[in-house]
């Protein structure tokens, strides 16, 4: 965990560009790689958002804010990924994209690298089967918005090596975040804890026992900071939708993991919350 090394965050979305924020806030330099300069562009203006929204509010001084900021450096090119220690993928949420992904990197990065996957619900035995050498892979799945959230799942493969599980630990902790060892098992901690909070909540919207207001006041009321659909607007209801369906077919379609048709419906019509505009919460819904 030297942090003369840089870090490598791969994807510039929200989650991506959202690690590299943490990374930088930590003292590391970040090589940030999409696959084109729009993308990284755009990921650029979130952290730049975020980062003045500290500065207005007296968390961040000016200085700190440029120094944090000096450490991002954006790549269209995998290449110049070589030479970090880490390198956490967040790119979009599918299996066979992931795998490529590992299996390019692999061959640029040096032996030592750990390569970390940030997916919230695939299995990391699959994503790391694309890779000769599966015992330096792992999952690191930071929650959103990851500069706020203080949880990390740190997942271990089937040969994933403890050591690296060990370092992965302390690498955790040297971000400020809390780190949590998980098995690699279908939604892993989190996300399998949250099925039955998202998926009754369209059930009893969909059974018209209460409307999408009712149950996040209820919810709220009863201690949670925020309930389903506002939850979702904000994470994204693709990905809750995707962590939904990949948590059911990892449990062989096991009936209480079942997503909901009003999930699959929201994301067809590309209402996907915050990010989109649209979702349940605005005047199109």
């Amino acid at each position: 965990m030297d942090r003369n090394l840089p870090a490598g965050v791969l994807g510039a979305g929200t989650m991506g560009s959202g690690i590299a924020q943490v990374l930088a806030y930590s003292g590391y330099d970040v090589q940030l790689w999409d696959l084109s300069k729009e993308q990284l562009d755009q990921g650029m203006e979130r952290i730049q958002k975020r980062l003045d929204r500290l500065r207005e509010k007296g968390r961040l001084s000016q200085a700190e804010m440029d120094q944090i900021r000096s450490r991002i450096h954006l790549t269209p090119q995998l290449e110049d990924l070589a030479p970090c220690e880490w390198v956490i993928e967040a790119v979009v949420e599918r299996l066979d994209i992931k795998r490529d992904l590992l299996f390019q990197l692999e061959k640029i990065v040096g032996k030592q690298t750990v390569l970390a996957t940030n997916t919230s619900s695939l299995s990391v035995t699959s994503i790391a089967s694309s890779t000769n050498h599966p015992e330096r892979v792992l999952g690191l799945h930071f929650f959103n918005p990851a500069p706020v959230m203080p949880l990390v799942e740190v997942v271990s493969g089937m040969r994933t090596d403890v050591e690296t599980v060990q370092c992965a630990v302390q690498f955790v902790r040297t971000l400020g975040k809390d780190p949590v060892k998980v098995a690699d098992f279908p939604g892993f901690l989190v996300n399998r804890i949250a099925r039955p909070f998202h998926l009754e909540g369209y059930r009893l919207v969909g059974e018209h026992v209460a409307d999408r207001a009712q149950v996040d006041r209820i919810l709220r009321s009863a201690g949670f900071k925020m309930g389903p659909f506002e939850l979702q607007d904000m994470i994204g209801i693709d990905v809750n939708y995707a962590a939904s369906v990949s948590v059911y077919e990892g449990f062989f379609h096991e009936p209480r993991y079942r997503p909901h048709i009003k999930q699959r419906l929201m994301v067809e019509s590309g209402s996907l919350g915050q990010k989109t505009g649209r979702g349940h919460y605005s005047r199109e819904e």
